[in-house]
């Protein structure tokens, strides 16, 4: 199982790498839950591939630096859309 789970969090690593996208948007095309794919490139990663996870690192660091502005962004188009 663990050999599993190690190929899963490098599969998952190189995932966000490539496409620069969010944990859940991994989690979505994995079909698996945002804790899972979390857990997997924050815990797992760093022990099997440290420049994967130093990468994956960076992007979810940025993610989180702008998390507020998309929420803000998504919350704006919402209420535009139902005004009309």
């Amino acid at each position: 199982m663990n050999g599993r789970k190690n190929n899963r969090a490098i599969e998952l690593g190189n995932y966000i790498v490539q496409n620069e996208c969010t944990v859940r948007d991994a989690a979505k095309y994995f079909e698996m839950g945002k804790s899972t794919v979390h857990k997997d490139v924050t815990e797992r990663l760093p022990h099997l591939d440290r420049p994967l996870f130093e990468k994956v690192r960076k992007i979810l660091d940025y993610n989180l630096s702008v998390r507020h502005l998309r929420g803000g962004e998504a919350t704006k188009q919402k209420c535009l859309n139902a005004h009309k």
